[in-house]
């Protein structure tokens, strides 16, 4: 069949293999048990929540770096690493609408919600991409502690007894296992690199050490889950295992800073955040707001 251009090739209408769409894909959750387990079904829309919004946020920082990154390879593993995250979120948001019951699916939670609904942890928020006090090596030091606790995270809950989250997390260990990995070896060659570079690196692990201590203050929705979430606190000794192999081969000191403090308590698990995250959210969520119920 002939087309005169691209665009109708892949909009022909015998064709379900869409890709540019984003269809055409294996389910990763096909055969999986979708009920709610014995726990109070709010408790686990929220912990899909977090788990959610800290992939969504950190996926739109990194492809930030989308045709902006030092080098064409790193363009392409940047913009990788941010689908994967993309991909973590929409089956996490999906199951937390379901779960909720209030018909919101991940278009919805995703565009519609505002900063003050959104559950991610603060460390994925703050701006230190490509625009205005960005810095590659931020990034990078951002990326290496946040998939090794994510992916700690994920190793726990293939365990949960909720079967959803258990398939998402085992689908994610393997795509994490490369973030780290990724993150790592930068860590090293900009600590083994120049004199700029390896300062650059200690500057940048200096910017986000404040917002690592929230990683691991366990939650009360944590709390109220178990046997299907995780308590955040007991993945920090196997976080800071790893963190610890990278830093002695990188010859990097563990950055010693105060935590930054919280707002009455409360942090982004409790939807207070940065003054960055409203920002990040005025461009996610522009198009979709400008054109409700708009289908692209």
């Amino acid at each position: 069949m002939s087309f005169d251009n691209a665009y109708d090739a892949i909009t022909d209408s015998g064709d379900d293999q869409h890709w540019a769409f984003g269809t055409g894909f294996d389910d990763p959750l096909s055969g999986v048990d979708r009920a709610v387990p014995d726990v109070d079904a709010g408790d686990l829309a929220a912990y899909c929540l977090m788990l959610a919004d800290d992939a969504l946020i950190l996926s739109q920082r990194l492809a930030e770096w989308c045709s902006r990154a030092p080098e064409l390879e790193e363009d392409v593993a940047l913009s990788n690493i941010a689908l994967d995250l993309l991909g973590q979120a929409r089956l996490l948001l999906t199951r937390a609408g379901e779960v909720e019951g209030r018909g919101r699916d991940e278009d919805a939670l995703a565009y519609l919600r505002d900063e003050h609904e959104f559950r991610n942890v603060r460390l994925v928020e703050i701006d230190c991409g490509p625009g205005p006090g960005g810095d590659f090596a931020v990034t990078i030091a951002r990326l290496l502690v946040c998939s090794t606790w994510r992916l700690a995270l994920f190793e726990r809950l293939t365990s949960s007894k909720d079967p959803v989250l258990a398939a998402i997390a085992a689908k994610g260990v393997k795509e994490l296992a490369y973030h780290r990995d990724h993150a790592a070896q930068w860590t090293l060659r900009l600590a083994g690199g120049t004199e700029l570079s390896r300062e650059r690196m200690v500057e940048g692990l200096a910017r986000i050490w404040p917002l690592v201590d929230e990683l691991f203050t366990t939650h009360a929705v944590e709390e109220a889950l178990p046997g299907v979430a995780v308590a955040s606190a007991d993945v920090r000794a196997d976080v800071d295992e790893v963190l610890d192999q990278v830093f002695t081969a990188a010859a990097l000191d563990r950055p010693d800073m105060a935590p930054m403090s919280t707002v009455a308590g409360k942090a982004g698990r409790d939807g207070v955040h940065t003054e960055a995250m409203g920002y990040l959210l005025a461009e996610m969520q522009h198009l979709a707001r400008s054109l409700p119920g708009a289908k692209w």
